[in-house]
């Protein structure tokens, strides 16, 4: 059985983890979810390492919502760089899904954005791993995961 990996921090203003794992029942079966919660978006790197190592995850969704101060933006930048190294060392997928604070004009919609950028991208985790056909058909249309899609310049 497939395992796909789900972790979350509580410094999130949302429960994007819970969001993510909602979705993932409702897209599909014949997978076990593993989820994980830590502090903050430096902690995801090893919590993504250890459901693939120690949980057997064949995916991991890393979901976070770093601050809108500038320390914020360089503790997410280390995290996503963390990410990729988890991605590199163990040959598996991360999907990084953060959600900045300033990337809304309101609280109302951040957590538009924190939902909608959680759901797209346990569908895309999903995808990766059941049904890769399905993104390969989607190359080039500039999908974009939360706000509208950019579409293909072709």
């Amino acid at each position: 059985m497939k395992h796909i990996g789900v972790v979350d921090t509580t410094f999130a203003r949302s429960d994007m983890g819970e969001v993510a794992v909602d979705e993932l029942r409702k897209t599909g079966t014949g997978f076990k979810i593993e989820r994980y919660t830590v502090p903050g978006v430096k902690d995801l790197p090893v919590a993504a390492k250890k459901l693939i190592e120690e949980r057997g995850c064949d995916i991991v969704i890393a979901l976070g919502m770093p601050g809108r101060e500038p320390i914020d933006k360089t503790c997410a930048h280390e995290a996503s760089n963390g990410l990729i190294q988890v991605q590199l060392l163990t040959n598996t997928h991360v999907i990084e899904v953060f959600v900045h604070e300033d990337e809304a004009k309101d609280d109302k919609e951040l957590a538009w954005l924190a939902e909608r950028r959680a759901r797209e991208h346990a569908v895309n985790a999903y995808d990766l791993v059941f049904r890769p056909e399905k993104l390969e058909k989607n190359a080039g249309k500039g999908l974009r995961q939360g706000f509208d899609d950019a579409g293909s310049i072709r």
